[in-house]
């Protein structure tokens, strides 16, 4: 549970999935944003295998579904959300906007995954879609050449 809830962050009394998500930011910015897109990738892809692994076994052990509590859903979809976005406070800002406010609101195919997809896998998905799709929105915004 201490890893699913974010070192705890998700307990936060307020805005849990906001809590964690900054704290995916701050962890992308230190350890992440430094790397060639591949080694981002790369990050994600085992941070994602480990995140699944970890959130089955807190939900099955406490029965629980996609908990407020729950956030390294969250953390992994920001750093899907960022791996396009070059380290400046600006595009970070716009990503990790965009990402809050596609995992509220679940646009389709975020719903599609949170209504569908059950247990570990579908509490991880949700996020790592809405992350896919703030990656793609920052990096067209980039292949544009249009400021951010």
């Amino acid at each position: 549970m201490f890893l699913a809830t974010g070192c705890g962050l998700g307990l936060a009394p307020w805005a849990p999935g906001t809590v964690g998500t900054l704290a995916g930011v701050a962890i992308w910015w230190f350890a992440f944003a430094d790397l060639a897109l591949i080694g981002r990738l790369a990050a994600v892809m085992v941070a994602t295998l480990l995140a699944l692994g970890v959130i089955r076994r807190a939900t099955s052990r406490r029965e629980l579904g996609d908990a407020q509590a729950i956030v390294l859903d969250e953390i992994v979809g920001i750093w899907v959300a960022l791996a396009t976005a070059p380290k400046a406070l600006l595009p970070v800002a716009v990503g990790f906007a965009l990402f809050r406010l596609a995992d509220i609101a679940k646009p389709w195919p975020v719903s599609w995954a949170d209504a569908k997809v059950k247990g570990a896998p579908g509490i991880v998905m949700d996020d790592l879609i809405a992350g896919a799709m703030v990656a793609l929105a920052l990096g067209a915004w980039q292949a544009l050449s249009l400021p951010l």
